[in-house]
C-alpha cells in the first residue's frame, strides 16, 4: 500500500512530467526499481476470441487482465506472423525490413542481422533475457536462432505452425531447447507455460527479468484436450468448439505465468503485456487471396494456372478450418482490413496503472521504444524506430507521437494516418476509410478525397522498402509448410547450418 507522502511525492513528479522526461522514466518504473517485462504474444487470436470483446468463448484470466488494466481498444499488429514479430523485435516497420510474409520453411535468411533487437537491448541494460514458445524469424542459420539474437535460454520451436501434440512442421520436428531437439510428450500450450513457470521459479534474482512467451495457439491445426473441447457442448461447429478449446487452453496458461509472478513477489515491479500477432483465420479468405499473392510477386502463376496438389491442399485447409471470429471487423488474417490488423491487446501493471480503455491508436512498432522507455534503457545504437515511445499515452496522458503506420500484405500495401486509412491493392483502384467515423470499414470515400488519396499514395511510394526475404511463391508452393503432420525429414535444429 502506498503512504500518502508517496502519492503526494507521484503527483509532484507528475506535474513535471513536460519538463523534466527523464523524471517520468523514475516514476514509470517504481521506487528507483527496474521493472520485470513479460512480454506474452498469441498467435492468430481474433479480436472476438476474447471474453472481454464479447465472445463466447471462455478468457477469464485476460478478462481479468483487460478489467484491472489497460485495455487497448485500438492496437494494430500486421497481418500475419512473421511482420508483426519483426516489428515487436526492431521497432521498425516490416515493409522496412523486408519481411512482409511469413518465413516459410525453405526461407535460409531470417530477421536481419544488422538490426539490434528487444533481447539485445534488454541484455546489453543487466536484464536476464529469455524466452519461451514460437520464433518464427529464421530457422536455417545459426545466427538467425534466438540464442545467437539476444536471448539466453530458448525453448520451443523455431518454425511457424507446429502440430500442438506432434510438435511437426512442414515434415519436420521442431521442439527444441537452445538448439537441441527435445523429444517431449504433451499439448505445446502446456509445455511452454510449464517452461515458463520452471523460468520465473529459477530467475536470477540478482538480475531484472525480461520474458517472452510466444505461445503458438490457436494457430492451426485446430488441435486441443478432448475434456476442453467437451466443455463447449453448445457450439456445434467442431471447428470452432475445438477453436475456443485452444483459446481457453491459452487463457490458462497465461493465467499459469501471471501466478508464478504472485508467488515469486514479482507482480508490484512486472509489467505484462499482451497481444495477439494477427487478427484470426476466418474461412473464406484464403482462395481469394491467392491470385493476388502470385501475381505480387511477378509469376505467372494465375488463377487457372496449374498448382501443385500439395499447394491446393494447403489452400484448401486453411480456406476451411479458420473459425476466428475478428467481430465487428472485416476479414482477418492475411488482410489488412480491420479485421486482419486490429487484435486484441492489454498492458497489466496494476502497481502503476489504473484500469482504464486506451482509444488511442498504438502499433506494434511502438513496443520496443515503450518499453526502452519504461525501463530507462537507451536507445545507444541511435537505430532508427518506424514506432514510437508511447508511455505518456499509458499515464492518461495525451497522445503526441503518432507516425504512420506502413502494411505490405497478400492484399496490397496499407498506410494509417490518423483518421485516414488508404488501401492500395495490387490491381484495382485505391480504397479509403475515415476510420474516426468508419471504424468497421463500411464506407469508401476514396472518389471524394482525391487529395488525400494523392497524399497518401506518395507517403506509401516514399516509404523506405527492404530487400524482400522469402523465398519466390512458385517455390514455396511446391513444397507448403503443413503444420503438424507425418514425420518425413530430419528434425529442423539438427539441419541448421552452423
Amino acid at each position: 500500500m502506498k503512504t500518502d507522502h508517496y502519492s503526494t511525492f507521484i503527483k509532484n513528479q507528475l506535474s513535471l512530467l513536460a519538463f523534466l522526461p527523464l523524471i517520468f522514466v523514475s516514476v514509470v518504473k517504481g521506487a528507483g526499481d527496474t521493472p520485470n517485462v513479460v512480454f506474452i504474444i498469441a498467435d492468430d487470436l481474433g479480436f472476438n476470441d476474447v471474453g472481454y470483446n464479447g465472445s463466447e468463448i471462455r478468457t477469464p484470466r485476460l478478462d481479468a487482465m483487460a478489467n484491472e488494466g489497460l485495455q487497448l481498444d485500438r492496437f494494430y499488429a500486421h497481418p500475419v506472423c512473421s511482420p508483426t514479430r519483426a516489428a515487436l523485435m526492431t521497432g521498425q516497420s516490416p515493409t522496412r525490413l523486408g519481411v512482409i510474409r511469413p518465413i516459410s520453411k525453405i526461407e535460409k535468411k531470417g530477421l536481419p542481422l544488422d538490426r539490434t533487437i528487444l533481447p539485445q537491448f534488454f541484455s546489453e541494460a543487466g536484464y536476464q533475457t529469455l524466452m519461451v514458445g514460437k520464433w518464427h524469424l529464421g530457422h536455417a542459420r545459426t545466427e538467425y536462432l534466438p540464442t545467437s539474437r539476444g536471448f539466453e535460454h530458448f525453448y520451443g520451436h523455431v518454425t511457424g505452425g507446429i502440430g500442438f501434440w506432434d510438435k511437426v512442421h512442414g515434415g519436420g520436428y521442431d521442439w527444441q531447447r537452445n538448439g537441441t531437439t527435445v523429444r517431449e510428450d504433451g499439448y505445446t500450450t502446456h509445455l511452454i507455460a510449464d517452461e515458463a513457470v520452471q523460468l520465473i521459479e529459477d530467475r536470477d534474482t540478482a538480475r531484472p527479468l525480461f520474458l517472452y512467451a510466444a505461445f503458438n495457439a490457436p494457430h492451426l491445426p485446430n488441435e486441443a484436450p478432448e475434456e476442453t473441447i467437451n466443455s463447449y457442448p453448445d457450439i456445434e461447429n467442431i471447428n470452432r468448439r475445438t477453436h475456443a478449446a485452444m483459446v481457453t487452453e491459452l487463457d490458462t496458461a497465461v493465467g499459469r505465468i501471471i501466478d508464478a509472478l504472485g508467488a515469486a513477489d514479482m507482480l508490484d515491479n512486472t509489467i505484462v503485456w499482451f497481444i495477439s500477432d494477427n487478427g484470426g483465420l476466418i474461412p473464406g479468405l484464403y482462395s481469394a487471396r491467392t491470385a493476388n499473392l502470385l501475381d505480387r510477386d511477378g509469376n505467372p502463376l494465375l488463377p487457372d494456372s496449374p498448382k501443385p496438389e500439395k499447394f491446393i491442399e494447403f489452400i484448401n485447409i486453411n480456406n476451411t478450418l479458420g473459425t476466428s471470429n475478428n467481430h465487428p471487423y472485416k476479414k482477418g488474417k492475411s488482410f489488412a482490413y480491420e479485421g486482419g490488423i486490429h487484435v486484441p491487446a492489454i498492458i497489466w501493471w496494476p502497481e502503476q496503472y489504473q484500469a482504464r480503455r486506451v482509444t488511442d491508436m498504438i502499433t506494434v512498432e511502438d513496443i520496443l521504444p515503450t518499453l526502452l522507455s519504461i525501463a530507462g534503457i537507451p536507445n545507444h545504437v541511435n537505430q532508427q524506430f518506424d514506432g514510437a515511445d508511447q508511455s505518456n499515452v499509458l499515464t492518461q496522458n495525451r497522445q503526441t507521437n503518432r507516425p504512420d503506420f506502413h502494411v505490405r500484405s497478400f492484399d496490397g500495401s496499407t498506410i494509417i494516418r490518423n483518421p485516414w486509412k488508404l488501401t492500395v491493392p495490387p490491381r484495382g483502384t485505391p480504397k479509403l476509410y475515415n476510420l474516426e467515423d468508419d471504424p468497421t470499414e463500411e464506407m469508401e470515400i476514396a472518389d471524394n478525397n482525391a487529395d488525400i488519396v494523392q497524399t497518401l499514395l506518395a507517403a506509401i511510394e516514399a516509404f523506405p522498402k527492404g530487400k524482400l526475404i522469402g523465398p519466390p511463391a512458385h517455390e514455396a508452393m511446391w513444397d507448403p509448410d503443413f503444420f503438424g503432420g507425418e514425420e518425413d525429414r530430419a528434425p529442423w535444429a539438427d539441419v541448421v547450418d552452423k
